[in-house]
């Protein structure tokens, strides 16, 4: 008989969560606002990060959920080779505007989760924040704006523009969640990974720090 142990995956990942605090009616893990403000000089995929010449850079989420998977999974196994970067954005994790409300406020979990994981050991976490319909960043249907839940106030958070502004719907729902984010967070600074186009944020330029990163896509192409 097999002495081997059966380990059973599920899916809770209660080993990223043993030091969160629990936040609102979802109990989503809190990422802790840094005691100091580090600009990234620069970003970095993912899924390219053996590309880097000098781990000068922030390693970012901004592709598709598939490249970073097994951070989900598996997030201890990338801890040695996360530490050799400054710091990171914590998760992409996606939220569809079609995808059912339980997903959406699913995927926000394990974007606080594992960037709050990564924080405990040590590794600089700017929180991305993502939101997807309405619903995640308005009490319309939930009693709290979900996809705000578990970041500092008055902090540096990250947001994603690249593949979420190409149509004018688009764009008005990034808008409006934009503009709910800055309601409830008040960031002193806003990293945004892509384009920033002047009918999203022109209106809200004097409400927070913007700091701008081009898109890994155009950098290739040679696009600033």
């Amino acid at each position: 008989m097999s002495t081997k142990k059966n380990i059973i995956d599920d899916g809770f990942r209660a080993d990223l969560v043993r030091t969160a605090e629990f936040i609102g009616v979802f109990e989503i893990p809190a990422i802790k606002a840094p005691s100091e403000f580090i600009i990234p000089k620069d970003t970095i995929p993912f899924s390219l990060r053996s590309q880097t010449k000098d781990y000068s850079e922030f390693i970012v989420f901004y592709e598709h959920d598939i490249k970073f998977a097994d951070v989900l999974t598996a997030t201890e196994d990338y801890l040695d080779e996360l530490m050799n970067f400054p710091g990171i954005v914590s998760p992409d994790c996606s939220l569809y505007r079609d995808m059912p409300l339980v997903l959406q406020i699913a995927n926000t979990y394990m974007n606080r989760a594992v960037g709050l994981y990564l924080q405990s050991k040590g590794i600089y976490v700017i929180p991305n924040v993502r939101w997807g319909d309405e619903r995640t960043y308005t009490t319309c249907v939930l009693p709290e704006k979900i996809a705000f839940v578990g970041l500092p106030k008055h902090s540096i958070v990250s947001i994603g523009t690249y593949g979420c502004i190409q149509s004018r719907e688009n764009k008005h729902y990034f808008k409006e969640g934009l503009r709910a984010m800055i309601e409830e967070l008040q960031p002193e600074i806003v990293l945004v990974y892509g384009g920033m186009p002047d009918e999203i944020f022109d209106e809200f330029k004097d409400k927070t720090k913007f700091i701008q990163y081009t898109d890994w896509i155009s950098k290739k192409k040679g696009v600033k």
